[in-house]
């Protein structure tokens, strides 16, 4: 929900992303809606979404692999983490879910292919890891399968852990 009680709603069956005002049932289309595919007007299977202060919605990917941002009233997203295929490169992703954005325009993704929570600095042509990466498993440095992620107000960073059934707690340093 935004801060005017707006509620976003992924259709992931329609690839396309809806914004549901109060007392509006059918809701608008702000991302995606022109069917299946990779192009900037498309959506291919989106999974999380977040809403930033001027209404920018970015939204993650599992078929192309990226997470893309759609500023209010755009016909087109632009491509703000990954699109350079399915890989573990630092320019790419693997089945991307939750997707947080702070307040400088860093992109932070749980990318669930990879085992890995990656951070993409507004404009950088790629991210770096800051937690996990270490291959599959359970111990206190490595994820398996990380679907959620979300800050909280002391900037401790929350990982929801799906494969090691587990909520995580790092302290991330956001001047590195």
């Amino acid at each position: 929900m935004d801060e005017n009680g707006s509620l976003y709603g992924v259709d992931n069956g329609k690839d396309e992303v809806r914004r549901y005002r109060r007392g509006e049932s059918q809701g608008t289309v702000i991302a995606g809606g022109n069917g299946s595919g990779n192009r900037l007007d498309q959506l291919s299977y989106p999974q999380y979404v977040f809403v930033d202060r001027d209404h920018s919605v970015y939204v993650s990917e599992w078929r192309n692999h990226r997470v893309m941002k759609w500023v209010e009233g755009a016909k087109h997203g632009i491509v703000v983490a990954g699109g350079q295929g399915e890989g573990n490169g630092l320019t790419q992703l693997a089945y991307p879910q939750g997707v947080v954005v702070d307040q400088l325009g860093t992109v932070y993704v749980a990318d669930r292919g990879n085992d890995r929570i990656m951070r993409w600095p507004k404009g950088a042509p790629r991210g770096s890891v800051i937690v996990g990466g270490n291959s599959r498993g359970g111990q206190s440095n490595q994820l398996n399968e990380p679907i959620g992620l979300s800050f909280e107000r002391h900037g401790k960073l929350y990982v929801v852990d799906k494969g090691n059934r587990r909520v995580q707690k790092f302290n991330i340093d956001s001047n590195a």
